[in-house]
């Protein structure tokens, strides 16, 4: 059977530079897939949707709420023609009773070991309105390496630089952070994959360069050191979520390759500024993931927060607003307490103010929110920041003979080489 694949297109956030990574969540539902299915994937944010009943059955991933309007109209309008549909994905689990109205199906949860009952259920005729799999999870044992044959892969590159693949390492998180939904989706508990089994999907992927998807490595010290002593004869070069502050860890993650992590700055800390330093010190570069508009915000602090940022020697940051997505103990908060004035999904791309601020107006977020993407990159300009991070990962392949020769300008930075000041696309 024919199965089409679509993953809707989205916004990238307003000042950031744009640029396309190949999705993960599709990938590793299609890995759940028979192997008589014949799978056909789309991203829209690349390429457009074929609208026609070429394909027996189509399945819409949706990852981030800001998907979840344009894949209910892409649902209609197959739909419209006789196609079925069904929907999947973390959007999908987020705004499941929603999502229902466009679906013949809705599949929640993790698929592995369960796709087989529901294109049974198709092929009879007999599709269930919901698969609900959400608290019955598979053995994290059985999850194998994902289908990234069905990418077509010369359109995830940037400017001629070969971006990152993305691969996950574990499943669900042990914290329950205000904003984050991840408790919900998978469970409260850290589930890592066998050690021989991550590594071997990461050795198999045919690019040097990964990213580690996991919500966060740091949540079990043996499993992360054991992890990093496996990847080390990899030569991979990796970025990811937090790893954690300890010398030993920190030491492994370098020699096995960690290029830059996602660390969240919170306040202005002593604390923080010796995290950023301590990667630092191990060679691993920082981008700073920085929200504003929690309820201990004012515009001065956010101000010195931003003041912060430039002290600390960051090698990027993207800046967000608070958004409360459904499941969240942000949302049931602040839904809770009537300050949350829009729930059209569409605004909901973490760069939009959609709730009253208990400080300062939803206006006044907004514009502090400009004010720190053109504070912080006011000297230099994002795009030039990547690049400059590309090149340190360029000259360390260099360094251990790993560098292929296809990144174009690149190449020439990596080797000191001057490169055109660039401007961030707007």
């Amino acid at each position: 059977m024919k199965f089409r694949l679509i993953y809707p297109r989205w916004p990238k956030l307003l000042r950031q530079t744009e640029f396309h990574l190949p999705p993960h969540g599709p990938v590793v539902f299609a890995a759940s897939l028979p192997p008589d299915v014949d799978v056909e994937f789309v991203d829209e944010n690349l390429e457009a949707v074929p609208f026609d009943d070429d394909a027996d059955l189509v399945g819409i991933s949706m990852m981030l709420t800001v998907q979840v309007k344009r894949g209910w109209q892409i649902a209609d309008r197959y739909r419209r023609m006789g196609v079925k549909v069904i929907f999947g994905g973390i959007a999908t689990m987020l705004h499941a009773e929603e999502t229902a109205a466009h679906a013949d199906a809705v599949f929640l949860g993790e698929s592995e070991g369960r796709m087989e009952e529901v294109l049974a259920d198709f092929r009879r005729g007999r599709l269930k309105k919901v698969y609900d799999y959400l608290e019955d999870r598979p053995p994290i044992e059985t999850v194998g390496p994902a289908r990234r044959d069905i990418l077509k892969r010369e359109l995830y590159n940037y400017r001629g630089v070969q971006m990152v693949d993305l691969v996950h390492a574990s499943r669900g998180c042990r914290y329950s952070c205000y904003p984050c939904a991840v408790a919900y989706l998978g469970g409260r508990k850290f589930r890592p994959r066998p050690v021989e089994k991550a590594v071997a999907e990461m050795a198999a992927i045919d690019n040097n360069r990964l990213f580690l998807v996991d919500n966060s490595l740091a949540q079990d010290t043996a499993w992360e050191k054991a992890l990093f002593r496996e990847m080390i004869p990899l030569k991979k070069k990796w970025c990811c979520h937090p790893i954690e502050d300890k010398p030993e860890v920190l030491e492994l993650a370098a020699r096995a390759g960690a290029w830059y992590v996602y660390q969240a700055v919170f306040d202005t800390s002593d604390y923080i500024r010796e995290r950023i330093r301590r990667y630092k010190d191990h060679g691993i570069g920082v981008e700073g993931t920085v929200l504003l508009g929690l309820d201990h915000h004012t515009e001065d602090s956010i101000r010195r927060l931003i003041d912060f940022l430039l002290e600390i020697d960051l090698d990027l940051a993207e800046f967000t607003v608070l958004t409360p997505f459904p499941h969240t103990r942000a949302f049931e908060e602040l839904h809770r307490q009537g300050r949350i004035f829009s729930y059209d999904w569409d605004r909901y791309s973490a760069d939009r103010v959609v709730y009253h601020p208990r400080h300062m107006t939803a206006e006044k977020l907004q514009e502090l929110l400009f004010y720190a993407w053109d504070t912080f990159y006011a000297d230099e300009p994002q795009e030039f920041k990547m690049f400059k991070l590309l090149a340190r990962v360029a000259r360390r392949e260099m360094a251990d003979a790993t560098y292929r020769p296809r990144d174009r300008r690149l190449a020439s930075k990596a080797f000191g080489a001057p490169v055109q000041r660039a401007r961030p696309a707007r």
